[in-house]
């Protein structure tokens, strides 16, 4: 189990590690998180590298990662636990067959760890050998308020109630991310009792070292033109901007083509790689293309020395 950063320079270097590459001021807001031991709220649009900031905290520390991904109508129970009922059905047949339990018995027995099917939530206040997990808590604006409400309780308190059993306390709170793509906005309560970042669009430079990290196969040139072409569509009208996700795929797709850079022809081919709604891949495509090729050279002259 590897130790926590001992600074943010030092948290930045062990994210770029693991091929996640951040500003400082997300690897400030991490840092802090991981030092004061609070939740980390993550919010932002879809593809910037949320989620995969847990993926990176856990891998350079050498712990697990537990992900609770939300939905409409998740509850608490869902997100806990829940009963092997077929295996209690088994073990009340072979109960009566035999004859050999008592009711009571029996009853103790089948609300027993030995049929709990653990959640993420319980699973995250267990004790684990390489230390305290981390707890993704993924696009928890899915939900409704009444789980934010429990919530609020388990990230304060670190413990979970299984009428069952009882109430089981982490031995030590796990390092919990949530994230958020804010297609509603979450209760200011729980927001308290984290630390906020808003993860906005990396700048250019910062997005092609994210690429290079990511897609190493992907030549230098190959990379920049990606990555400009992908940040003139985020200025472009779309029903759907691309993230860095969407550049990261998009360049692969193009490796595994052969490209060797971008053209026209080659970009309306592979738009399904960058773009997921049929209305801005129509938009986009032939003479619009062009025109948005036309212009990603002329800014990445602009930026030559």
């Amino acid at each position: 189990m590897a130790s926590l950063p001992a600074s943010i320079d030092d948290t930045i270097r062990l994210l770029a590690e693991q091929n996640y590459i951040c500003g400082r001021d997300l690897g400030t807001v991490t840092y802090l998180a991981l030092k004061l031991g609070k939740p980390l709220f993550l919010e932002g649009e879809a593809g910037v590298g949320k989620t995969e900031i847990a993926r990176a905290i856990a891998a350079m520390l050498g712990r697990r990662l537990i992900r609770l991904q939300c939905y409409e109508g998740l509850d608490a129970a869902a997100a806990i636990y829940d009963w092997n009922f077929t295996a209690q059905m088994v073990a009340i047949r072979a109960a009566e067959a035999t004859g050999e339990a008592s009711r009571a018995d029996l009853q103790h027995e089948l609300f027993s760890e030995d049929f709990l099917i653990r959640r993420p939530l319980l699973e995250a206040m267990e004790a684990h050998a390489e230390g305290p997990p981390v707890l993704l808590i993924d696009e928890v604006d899915r939900t409704d308020e009444p789980f934010e409400a429990f919530l609020l309780e388990a990230l304060s308190d670190f413990q979970v109630t299984i009428p069952e059993l009882g109430t089981i306390k982490a031995p030590e709170p796990p390092i919990v991310v949530l994230t958020s793509n804010r297609t509603r906005e979450v209760h200011d309560a729980l927001k308290r009792r984290c630390l906020y970042h808003w993860v906005d669009y990396p700048a250019f430079q910062r997005e092609v070292d994210i690429l290079n990290a990511s897609v190493p196969d992907c030549s230098a040139d190959l990379s920049r033109e990606v990555v400009a072409f992908v940040q003139g569509l985020r200025g472009e009208d779309l029903f759907k901007t691309p993230g860095v996700a969407e550049s990261i795929d998009w360049a692969r797709c193009l490796i595994a083509l052969d490209a060797v850079s971008l053209t026209p022809e080659m970009v309306t081919d592979t738009l399904g790689a960058v773009l997921k709604y049929q209305d801005d891949i129509a938009k986009v495509s032939g003479s619009e293309a062009a025109r948005l090729l036309s212009e990603t050279r002329a800014k990445l002259q602009a930026k030559e020395p």
